[in-house]
């Protein structure tokens, strides 16, 4: 188990094996899913996940970065590690916030392939194989899409799913004409290691995606379809704060584009 309580370097290094589209299989694929209390789901998602990836020639290390739970779930995660040296666990002490814990935990991997997904079964295991293929196939980034024929929000309410669609259409502008993801707000996806190398990730919120989308050395995307599922147990994290990340993210990108201000961009984001 790897535990730290300074916060690592903000930029993810180069790996020696670093592949590229076009050139052979990337030699090695890393999943990373951050967890803060999902130890009633960690445990089934660990089977579920090996499970879609044994089949694979494709090397594999899945990378469970726990903000710290007190719930047990660094003690789930462990034992299957022990059991399982594919399996490795990582304890960020005194830090929340999932794109951090993603950044973080590509940082402590030399994979190829980086990927990303939620602890809670909404991202179903089923679609790795999928997601896995287009990168295989030459895509530098592939996207699990709730939003592409085929894709969608499950059970969410009128609401919610209005404030999604608002939420989307406010990245249409700093998305890449030739390049725009119809799910830019997908937790579930992967990316080659060399079009996310030496740049500077926003760690707060909930969103890297978007700005690897807009940021990234990114020359082609996939979108997979998939159906959002229900949370297997535990609560949600959303809240007011994911939010305002949010908007804070859409201010810096905005910014960076356009030279807008951070207060006009924030009115952009938030739909003022």
């Amino acid at each position: 188990m790897r535990t730290w309580t300074k916060e690592p370097p903000h930029v993810l290094e180069s790996s020696k094996s670093v592949g590229a589209a076009g050139e052979d299989a990337p030699q090695k694929l890393a999943i990373v899913i951050p967890t803060l209390c999902e130890a009633g789901n960690i445990g089934r998602l660990l089977n579920q996940v090996r499970a879609m990836l044994d089949p694979f020639a494709t090397p594999y290390e899945i990378i469970v970065v726990d903000d710290d739970s007190n719930d047990g779930t660094g003690e789930v995660v462990a034992a299957v590690a022990r059991e399982d040296a594919r399996v490795r666990l990582i304890v960020r002490k005194g830090e929340r916030g999932l794109s951090g814990a993603v950044l973080d935990g590509w940082r402590h991997t030399d994979a190829d392939v980086l990927g990303v997904m939620d602890a809670d079964l909404q991202h179903p295991p089923e679609l790795l194989p999928q997601l896995v293929n287009a990168v295989l196939v030459g895509n530098d980034l592939a996207i699990g899409s709730r939003y592409t024929p085929g894709g969608d929000l499950g059970g969410w309410n009128p609401m919610r799913r209005l404030l999604s669609a608002a939420a989307v259409w406010a990245t249409w502008p700093l998305q890449r004409r030739g390049l725009r993801a119809k799910d830019p707000m997908s937790g579930y996806f992967m990316v080659r290691r060399a079009s996310v190398e030496q740049i500077d990730f926003q760690r707060t919120g909930f969103k890297l995606l978007l700005e690897i989308l807009v940021r990234a050395r990114i020359h082609s995307v996939k979108e997979v379809p998939f159906v959002f599922g229900s949370r297997f147990r535990g609560a949600s994290k959303a809240n007011f704060k994911v939010a305002w990340d949010y908007g804070c993210l859409l201010a810096r990108l905005y910014s960076g584009k356009y030279g807008f201000s951070r207060s006009a961009a924030l009115g952009v984001g938030l739909g003022h």
